[in-house]
């Protein structure tokens, strides 16, 4: 298994290398830290649930699923986002923002 080919054609090599650093790195980064924020999140429910008679550790079990929330919110919210855009701009089946793929037609000015 080849990670440094694609099977779209780039102008230059930094193309290629930024497709791969983007498919290969930064969406498994981002599918790990929206599984970290459901973790925290529900580590913040199981805290708050184990410990209903403390109300220190309820008051942090109550943190950690605010802080879940706002983690997951700001990822959804990233992801609605660039639809929208894409959406917007009608390109939403040339670019694959999961496998890191474009597949623009070429621009030709209009005079």
């Amino acid at each position: 298994m080849n990670f440094f080919s694609t099977n779209v054609a780039y102008a230059g090599r930094l193309d290629t290398f930024l497709t791969n650093v983007n498919q290969f790195i930064i969406n498994p980064l981002i599918l790990f830290l929206f599984a970290l924020a459901l973790v925290f999140f529900l580590y913040g429910v199981f805290e708050f649930i184990a410990n209903l008679g403390n109300e220190e550790k309820k008051t942090t079990g109550k943190s950690h699923m605010l802080w879940g929330i706002v983690g997951l919110t700001i990822m959804v919210g990233v992801w609605t986002i660039l639809g929208v855009i894409l959406n917007t701009l009608e390109i939403d089946d040339q670019i694959d923002p999961k496998e890191g793929t474009v597949n623009l037609d070429p621009y030709i000015p209009s005079r």
